[in-house]
């Protein structure tokens, strides 16, 4: 599977898009704030052609770009429905303070046409590429993450990456983890919708996963990329979170 990620905007979000390789058709990963001409440059240099916007989550610095990108091409936008309203008003659900700081103070956002729900454990076969969601609240009551079985991507070449080690080869599973779990630190949930209990389950339920192995290459919504076992190994909010055996969550049924 062929990766290209760069961080967008002030918030330095980072915007994924993802094919099974270069010319083919393409998902659109959390498209934040003007990421629009660096899709459009990743999408005229490999010859890709978007099918769908996929949404972590709600959250302004994570859908800022999903109006004008699914206008362009006519795709839908994939999102949770405990983060619907958030696209009606994204402002509303960041706090005043924070928004003025960086000039977005009553900023407003267009939604696109075509808003379809994302459901807890479904399969969605996109652009050629099946791919399980898993519905993983705490940073925001609708956040998701993405994963792909390493039979699904075959060798990931993450290419365009703007973080350390880009262009490299890479095997295994996959997690797009959205603002749920960072190199080295999680998502915060001091924000509207956030809730602390629900972040530590939906961290269990990531890390306890008996198969997703430590191999899985995450790919989070800010920061470099890291993998699942490094972050069992040494992510304080990870440590001590046990994968019992057999438990089976996130597996493609055979």
């Amino acid at each position: 599977m062929f990766v290209v990620g760069f961080p967008a905007g002030v918030f330095a979000t980072n915007c994924y898009l993802l094919a099974a390789g270069p010319g083919e058709h393409c998902i659109i990963v959390d498209p934040g704030q003007d990421a629009v001409p660096a899709v459009a440059e990743a999408l005229a240099t490999h010859r890709l052609h978007p099918v769908a916007v996929l949404l972590t989550h709600g959250h302004l610095d994570h859908t800022w770009s999903v109006y004008p990108l699914c206008s362009a091409h006519g795709t839908p936008a994939y999102l949770h429905p405990a983060d619907r309203y958030r696209l009606a008003d994204p402002a509303a659900t960041f706090p005043p303070e924070v928004l003025g700081s960086l000039g977005l103070l009553g900023v407003r956002l267009d939604e696109p046409d075509d808003v379809r729900p994302l459901a807890d454990g479904e399969w969605l076969d996109v652009a050629g590429l099946r791919i399980r969601v898993l519905h993983t609240p705490g940073h925001t009551e609708g956040s998701v993450v993405f994963y792909l079985p390493a039979t699904a991507t075959g060798d990931l070449h993450l290419a365009g990456d703007r973080h350390p080690s880009a262009d490299r080869l890479l095997s295994g599973d996959l997690l797009f983890s959205g603002d749920l779990l960072f190199a080295g630190s999680i998502g915060r949930t001091d924000l509207p919708g956030g809730d602390p209990a629900a972040m530590s389950a939906s961290l269990t339920r990531i890390a306890a996963a008996a198969d997703l192995p430590d191999e899985t290459v995450v790919l989070p919504g800010h920061g470099p990329r890291t993998t699942l076992g490094r972050e069992r190994a040494a992510n304080p909010f990870l440590r001590g979170l046990a994968r019992p055996a057999g438990l089976r969550a996130a597996r493609e049924p055979q």
